[in-house]
């Protein structure tokens, strides 16, 4: 990641430090300078835009990359990308404080999570379809737009999208499990056999944020448990089975073999797939970007310089649906400029810049064509699985109160992870969550 780029403290003006991005142009090819056309037309209101958003994970710094292409044509209105610090609740608090303040901010790259509470509160500007090159049902994967509109309204565009795949060993003999007891059984007959360097059988993100929910909620599902939201916001779970999923994700106890790392529980995507990587863990959940940042496919060789999947592992589908995850592009309610930032989201949604963001930095495309092409078929071999996960990924609930949801859930996952038991008034506490609400301290059976 790139020194020069640093996060904005809230305000305007001078009490924003923006930082000058790198000159990267010269890591795509020129040609590619032709084949991006820039929406808008000629009626752009001229003056910088500034882009608010979590770090660049993909290979290479492609967002960069982009906005850097967009700058070499668009020199009334230079793009600057301003990065926030990794956690995701983090971002969600300053991005809340820049947009109530009224910031220089002119585009948000939100957690899809965030869209319903952004335009709740009045904090952005809706998409203006009446401007669009092409409608965006035409051209986008049907979930991820999904989660670009509340109360029938578009408030932003899908920027990369994602969904939870099972990464495994084939170096270890493994192939792809149907369901957590074939993970469970095979991660055991390799710790019982010793297999050099193997700490544990599997991990994933169960630190106390985002990716707990997440993890949490991908295993209630494995187990054959649902989540259900009704019209009026009531939230009923099967108990029982979420009881079992999360009893299943506990770390190893006297008498239970080391099926789920202990280190686990410490976990954000980055840490797990270092232990991955390390060979400590036969198995491990984790988004598509992990899959470029295992492989570190050179992101200047483009696809015919991209490798299938290596000899030590692959990729499949989680035993159950996975957790819809990705990132919307949406304009700020106080942008000065909506004409030309909304520009600049389609262009960075467009499908050049969809391809090269999956091709070069590893981000689940949020375009249904890249996955129907012929060349990226051939040279990414796995993006029929990722493709076919994210259409049966599960959106999480839509709510301006999403935030207080999440953290009570992973809440009360956490006391079962420790040994504990679910609140007997779950259904009712969750509920309160999801209307904004903190329950009180939960009452056990």
């Amino acid at each position: 990641m790139p020194d020069t780029v640093e996060p904005a403290p809230p305000g305007r003006g001078g009490r924003l430090r923006w930082a000058a991005l790198g000159f990267v142009i010269g890591l795509l090819p020129a040609t590619l300078l032709f084949l991006l056309p820039i929406p808008g037309g000629g009626d752009l209101e001229p003056g910088d835009l500034f882009i608010l958003s979590g770090r660049d994970d993909s290979v290479g710094s492609q967002r960069l990359a982009l906005i850097e292409f967009w700058n070499a044509m668009n020199p009334d209105n230079q793009a600057h990308l301003v990065e926030l610090p990794e956690a995701a609740d983090g971002q969600h608090a300053e991005m809340v404080n820049q947009a109530q303040e009224g910031s220089e901010i002119d585009i948000f790259n939100l957690d899809v999570i965030w869209t319903a509470e952004f335009a709740e509160k009045g904090l952005l500007r809706p998409i203006d379809e009446a401007r669009l090159a092409e409608p965006a049902q035409d051209v986008f994967l049907k979930k991820p737009l999904l989660t670009c509109r509340y109360r029938d309204q578009l408030w932003a565009l899908p920027f990369n999208t994602d969904a939870g795949l099972l990464f495994y060993r084939k170096s270890l003999g493994l192939r792809p499990p149907p369901d957590w007891a074939t993970i469970e059984n095979e991660s055991t007959r390799l710790l019982a056999a010793k297999t050099p360097g193997l700490q544990a059988g599997y991990t994933s993100q169960l630190g106390d944020y985002e990716g707990l929910t997440v993890n949490a909620l991908e295993a209630l599902w494995a187990h054959g448990g649902e989540l259900r939201v009704d019209d009026q916001g009531r939230v009923t779970v099967d108990r029982a089975r979420f009881t079992a999923a999360l009893r299943s994700l506990a770390p190893p106890r006297p008498g239970r073999p080391a099926v789920v790392s202990p280190e686990a529980l410490n976990q954000n995507e980055e840490r797990s797939r270092q232990a991955f990587a390390a060979g400590e863990v036969a198995f491990m959940r984790n988004w598509p970007v992990a899959y470029r940042q295992l492989t570190q496919t050179d992101a200047k060789a483009g696809p015919a310089g991209a490798a299938a999947a290596p000899a030590d592992f692959d990729v499949t589908a989680l035993p159950g649906p996975s957790v819809l995850g990705g990132q919307n592009l949406a304009l700020s309610a106080h942008t000065a400029q909506p004409r030309a930032a909304q520009a600049l989201i389609e262009f960075l949604t467009g499908e050049q810049s969809q391809r090269l963001l999956f091709e070069r930095g590893g981000f689940a495309a949020t375009r249904a064509g890249i996955y129907a092409e012929a060349t990226v078929r051939q040279a990414y071999p796995y993006v029929e699985t990722l493709l076919t996960v994210v259409e049966n990924a599960n959106l999480r609930p839509v709510s301006p109160h999403y935030v207080t949801f999440s953290t009570v859930l992973r809440g009360y996952a956490r006391t079962v992870l420790a040994g504990g038991d679910l609140p007997a008034d779950l259904d009712e506490r969750l509920t309160q969550a999801l209307r904004g609400i903190t329950p009180t301290e939960p009452a056990h059976d």
